[in-house]
């Protein structure tokens, strides 16, 4: 395992993980006691390579390549023939053939595989292999999903086909590395357009003054119906980002794909606007109420803030001049650096709910769905994620 944070690579080392994710722990423990994992901050030569860094997106919504720019230049300076280079990254369209064009350039004494050709030729393998797990599952997910096999050419998508049967019990398709490329970012942009849908329904039933939770409820009886529920927007290093990369691709094409970004991406500000109004309908100034921030990572019982909406809504929330901004995340031990000022604090559920005028539901945790609800009589409640209309 290669990682350039040296505090990773030292808590790999000693057996355990950076982050929460069930089971995992014990798999790492057992692989590094028995000598099979090791990590490092420097690459070394190998058989294949598994290139899985972020790809955020800049101001503008283009892709930012630089992450795995600097992972290939790392793998082309240690290449040897016969080598398997695999990109799991989920990335736009054509990424893959950039980085044989970046590793061509850099190791000329090599032949890399070109898109589509019928005649393998080349003594470097090159597939695309999108992961395909939830957070919180991966574990099982890792072994029991299927996955796509995108190759440079047919035995590129044979080669890296060896790889993941080793430990993948669920089918491997395998394709070209384009379609697999624009397969995992279609798989994203289909959930990120129907939580669009649900959080459309909610700002409607808003306005009209109806109980979404209940209208979906009785929507979805419909045998051909299953409308997702809504929420304070979208999250994670998934769904929040890849539909960029569509857009970024082909814009004029993918209008739906992209209001369905635009209205996820301004439910925070909904979230915002609901709790301006309930701090007017209340008797004291802003400066004299405490409000209650339930959740900040961006799905339940996980400790990952990555595009989280609800970090940004009590980031916003910290900064509206309240006494108190009470934060309960279960996950963390501390808050992010951005809660640096006099107010915010983080504690738990119960102080939470005691001390404040104003609570506001951001993550359906499972600790917060056992919430006595005869304790918030009395208060302010903003609940995003339709957990006190739980059966």
């Amino acid at each position: 395992g290669v990682d350039l944070n040296p505090n990773v690579v030292k808590t790999v080392n000693r057996g355990e993980i950076h982050f929460i994710e069930p089971s995992l722990d014990k798999i790492v423990k057992t692989a590094v006691d028995a000598g099979c994992l090791k990590a490092s901050t420097v690459l070394k030569p190998a058989e294949a390579f598994i290139i899985a860094v972020p790809t955020p997106f800049k101001r503008s919504h283009e892709p930012d390549l630089s992450f795995i720019e600097s992972a290939v230049h790392s793998i082309a300076s240690v290449l040897e023939k016969g080598n398997l280079v695999i990109l799991e990254s989920t990335v736009p369209v054509g990424t893959t053939e950039k980085i044989v064009d970046w590793m061509r350039a850099i190791r000329p004494d090599l032949t890399f595989p070109v898109f589509g050709e019928e005649f393998e030729s080349s003594n470097i393998a090159v597939a695309h292999c999108p992961e395909r797990v939830l957070p919180g599952n991966i574990v099982r997910e890792l072994v029991e999903n299927d996955r796509i096999i995108g190759g440079m050419t047919t035995h590129c998508a044979m080669r890296a086909h060896d790889i993941y049967k080793a430990f993948v019990t669920g089918v491997c398709m395998e394709t070209d590395c384009r379609t697999a490329e624009l397969g995992k970012l279609v798989e994203n942009s289909f959930r990120d357009v129907n939580i669009a849908f649900a959080n459309e329904l909610s700002l409607i039933c808003d306005k009209l003054k109806i109980d979404v939770w209940k209208l979906i409820e009785l929507a979805n009886r419909h045998p051909r119906v299953n409308i997702l529920q809504p929420g304070p927007g979208v999250g994670g290093h998934c769904i929040a980002v890849d539909p960029w990369f569509i857009v970024d691709s082909a814009p004029l094409e993918s209008r739906l794909i992209r209001t369905a970004r635009i209205v996820n991406d301004s439910k925070p500000e909904f979230v915002i606007d609901k709790v301006k109004q309930r701090t007017q309908m209340l008797s004291k100034k802003t400066s004299e109420l405490t409000i209650a921030c339930l959740g900040l990572s961006f799905k339940p019982d996980i400790d990952d803030l990555r595009e989280s909406p609800a970090l940004n809504i009590a980031k916003i929330i910290g900064s509206m001049g309240f006494f108190k901004n009470l934060i309960v995340e279960p996950n963390i031990d501390v808050l992010p650096m951005d809660f640096d000022k006099i107010g915010n604090e983080l504690c738990d559920v119960d102080r939470a709910i005691e001390e404040a005028n104003i609570i506001v539901l951001l993550v359906d945790h499972k600790s917060f769905k056992k919430i006595n609800i005869n304790k918030l009589l009395g208060k302010e409640v903003i609940d995003t994620k339709g957990i006190l209309n739980a059966p």
